[in-house]
């Protein structure tokens, strides 16, 4: 029988919400009816100020009228195009101009739909690989704690966030992890990078001897752990697990959704690091939030040594039916194009002490425990409310947002990252707001 209980336009109980309390947004819910720029406009009529890039993904800020332009006039001339066996001109100049962004030798991309499909092809492409070289007892992967790589099986198997793990059963098997890198002992109120730490990256070699190398196919992290709260790599952290994984022939995957697209400051964390990776998951300011689309940026050593046997046999037996979808490739290559013309990427490199700044400015707040910051990423961790966990930061979130300021919480921590066409006066109302709340609440 259908439902007929309510409206089409104000019955919110066929959408099942995700990653929200279904329960309680639906008893007060928070609609977004438009955006432009740095701004959303409420249903009520108000303007918010987004201080999160939606969900990290916003970089050129809401419906720039290029992209727009180019998804319209892309569904126009052709909506949808197969992957398989066959191709589409838009697709193959978006992966030549990512390519052309990073270092020399990564320089093949396979497209997905999201963050989390670009972890479990990374996965696979690294299980893949290691077979196609005969070394298929290496199958072992290697996370991260507190790491987030998506809601896929293969990313919350390597992933290391309990909530996301917990009641989703044993997960892949021959999964280790490595300890995260949050040491709030040593660390707290760091500006930019740790100097406390890059230690932690052996505990990559104790995995290995428990293992032995012989079994490991891939090590994933994210350079800069976004969702768990912005934790930061100590210094030396992220180099030396590369000369590790060089050391014992592991593949090193950097999960860049968040961190890819001039979040940084540059266009990867590779970039802004100076270490190379073996693959690159990518997603979000790939095409600014605008269409679904992710990718796998893979190392001609990887492309190649799975181009061999006869010409006409399938290499990888992986895919989507969406991958390189001629819409999304539209706005990819209209993305790259503003971040290029409007020089978003050094615009964000040099807002970042303007933005430290003010992130710090929080210090001696009520409630404030740690400030984290690099980039235009910012976290604001607070103290939790004894037997009230994530209790505190949420009602901080409620209260920027009815203040006109959106932000965004992940336990007890607010973590910010702001659209890269931010100005200094929207910086100001940021922490302005949540200074000002973090007064008002208990």
């Amino acid at each position: 029988m259908t439902n007929t209980s309510g409206t089409a336009s104000n019955n919110l109980d066929a959408f099942w919400m995700p990653f929200t309390a279904n329960r309680q947004f639906k008893a007060n819910p928070r609609m977004l009816v438009s955006a432009k720029g740095m701004h959303y406009t409420n249903a009520e009529g108000g303007k918010v100020l987004d201080g999160t890039a939606g969900l990290w993904c916003v970089n050129a800020g809401h419906s720039p009228d290029r992209i727009v332009k180019a998804v319209s006039e892309q569904i126009a001339e052709m909506d949808y195009a197969p992957a398989f066996q066959m191709g589409h001109p838009k697709v193959f100049e978006l992966a030549a101009r990512i390519s052309a962004m990073l270092p020399n030798g990564l320089d093949h991309v396979f497209f997905t739909n999201s963050g989390s499909e670009s972890v479990d092809t990374a996965l696979k492409i690294a299980l893949a690989y290691h077979r196609a070289k005969g070394d298929g007892t290496r199958t072992r992967l290697i996370g991260r704690e507190r790491g987030y790589h998506g809601v896929g099986f293969g990313g919350i198997s390597v992933g290391g966030i309990v909530a996301n793990r917990k009641t989703f059963g044993t997960l892949l098997t021959g999964v280790d992890h490595m300890p995260h890198t949050h040491l709030p002992e040593k660390n707290a109120f760091s500006r930019g990078i740790p100097e406390h730490g890059g230690d932690l990256a052996d505990e990559l070699e104790r995995i290995v001897t428990l293992h032995d190398a012989s079994t490991i196919a891939a090590v994933i992290v994210e350079p800069v752990a976004g969702s768990t709260g912005v934790i930061l790599p100590p210094k030396g952290y992220l180099q030396r697990l590369r000369d590790i994984c060089d050391k014992h022939g592991i593949l090193l995957i950097f999960d860049e959704v968040i961190t890819g697209f001039g979040r940084l400051g540059a266009s990867f964390a590779t970039e802004y690091f100076g270490v190379k990776p073996d693959m690159i998951t990518m997603a979000k300011g790939l095409t600014s939030g605008t269409i679904p689309m992710g990718g796998v940026i893979c190392s001609k050593e990887i492309y190649d040594t799975f181009m061999n046997g006869p010409e006409n046999m399938i290499e990888l037996f992986h895919g989507y039916t969406y991958s390189g979808h001629p819409v999304a490739a539209a706005a990819g290559l209209a993305t790259l194009d503003v971040y290029k013309e409007e020089g978003l990427f050094e615009r964000a490199n040099d807002l970042a002490g303007y933005w430290e700044d003010a992130v710090h400015s929080l210090k001696g707040a009520p409630h404030v425990i740690d400030l984290r910051n690099l980039g235009l990423i910012g976290a604001i961790e607070l103290e939790p409310i004894p037997g009230k966990p994530t209790a505190r930061a949420f009602e901080a979130f409620l209260k920027c947002y009815e203040k006109g300021v959106l932000i965004r919480t992940t336990g007890d921590i607010i973590a910010l990252s702001p659209p890269l066409i931010i100005e200094k006066e929207h910086i100001d109302q940021i922490f302005d707001t949540i200074r000002t709340v973090l007064g008002e609440i208990a």
